[in-house]
């Protein structure tokens, strides 16, 4: 059974030869640069971690882990022309997108600019990763102010430091494809999260209980402009793409980040167009990412359309495994929810995370619905022990 095979049964609720595994698939279930770098230093692997999400420091999981960990995912992400070679925060080298410029003052804290000088983007002293800072729509009062803005709003989201013409990411996952991998393709889309970048976290949550026509007004342009992506991505990607991801946080650590009657009226419209356009055109099921307390989104995120849920924070409210798959294991696949990474991945030796693990995978493994992931990205206080740990548990 292929990788690709794997997944896809997994995704249609049926029994695999094993459990399918994800690391490093997407931009939310990888190694940050930080605990790659460790953990191939203990592997007494010599290559300079790929940083392909530098907002968070996030590097790409090459072959050789891949292979020892038998990963079935492949990470199919909007890449640069070049990469460069950089220190990174912690001294060490890492390669970096070319656009990303990195600017660090005397006090140590960097900063990285738009093409119009502002800062967009910042790293405090002893930091290891950027905030967005300056959202572009912050000064805005009103919505027919957006009509100066559209080219921002309909290209939010296409990074300005992911320049690869669409033609060589084609060619990247063709190589995939050939392989046998379960290629997972970002598009790169939020709905909630980009009014909350666009016009900063505060206003947006401010316009949703008090400002209708700005959010519709913003989120209107914001589709146009995801839709005429994915009208133009599709018809060169479809062929080798398995999964497409899709991206927004709905929940805090103790519940929903907005009221879900909210969600319903101004966020899960939009969810649903896209959504469905994104079906139609990539003709692959959906895999949607959400950090945090989730389980009163999950009903509407199934009707709008996502396949998989991840990362499946087991440690947030309400999100534990056996109710979860008890409620919903026969209509969505848990994609995450393998091991805790706040308390038991960096915490624990590595004889409690493996019986964290398998009581985890005997949980949402029968009856398929499930890919093994670790909550969200491995942090660089995660020992490579344990990393190396996580894979044994489920081969045994």
């Amino acid at each position: 059974m292929t990788s690709r095979e794997r997944i896809a049964k997994a995704i249609k609720h049926e029994e695999t030869d094993r459990v399918p595994r994800d690391l490093g698939g997407t931009e939310s279930s990888g190694m940050t640069a930080h605990s790659l770098h460790k953990l191939q230093e203990h592997l007494h692997i010599r290559r300079n971690p790929k940083v392909f999400e530098p907002y968070q420091y996030v590097a790409y999981i090459e072959d050789e882990l891949r292979e020892r960990f038998k990963i079935d995912t492949e990470n199919l992400t909007p890449g640069p022309k070049k990469w460069v070679t950089r220190k990174s925060p912690a001294g060490f080298e890492v390669s970096l997108p070319a656009l990303w410029l990195e600017e660090t003052d005397a006090d140590g804290e960097t900063v990285v600019r738009r093409e119009d000088g502002t800062i967009s983007a910042r790293r405090p002293a002893g930091g290891l990763y950027f905030d967005p800072v300056n959202p572009p729509l912050q000064n805005i009062t009103t919505h027919k102010e957006l009509t100066h803005h559209c080219e921002t709003i309909r290209s939010f989201d296409a990074a300005f430091f992911a320049d690869e013409p669409v033609e060589r990411m084609k060619e990247r996952a063709g190589i995939m494809h050939v392989k046998g991998a379960c290629v997972v393709f970002n598009l790169c889309c939020h709905i909630l999260a980009a009014g909350q970048l666009l016009r900063g976290y505060e206003n947006f949550m401010i316009d949703l209980l008090s400002d209708e026509p700005m959010v519709r007004g913003l989120l209107d342009i914001l589709l146009e402009g995801y839709i005429a992506r994915v009208n133009r991505l599709a018809p060169r990607l479809s062929p080798f793409v398995d999964i497409v991801l899709l991206n927004d946080d709905l929940g805090t650590q103790k519940g929903p980040m907005l009221a879900p009657q909210l969600y319903r009226r101004l966020i899960k419209p939009y969810q649903r167009m896209l959504f469905s356009q994104v079906k139609r055109a990539f003709d692959a099921p959906i895999l949607f990412h959400s950090c945090g307390a989730v389980r009163e989104f999950i009903p509407d995120l199934i009707e709008t359309g996502v396949d998989a849920l991840n990362p499946v924070q087991i440690s947030a409210e309400g999100m534990g495994p056996a109710e979860l798959k008890r409620d919903f294991g026969k209509e969505i696949t848990f994609w995450g929810g393998g091991v805790d990474t706040q308390s038991i991945l960096n915490r624990q030796n590595p004889v409690k995370v493996k019986d964290s693990i398998r009581k985890n995978r005997d949980i949402f493994g029968p009856g398929g619905g499930f890919v093994f992931c670790q909550v969200h990205n491995i942090q660089p206080d995660v020992p490579p022990e344990n990393v190396i740990a996580m894979f044994e548990a489920l081969d045994q």
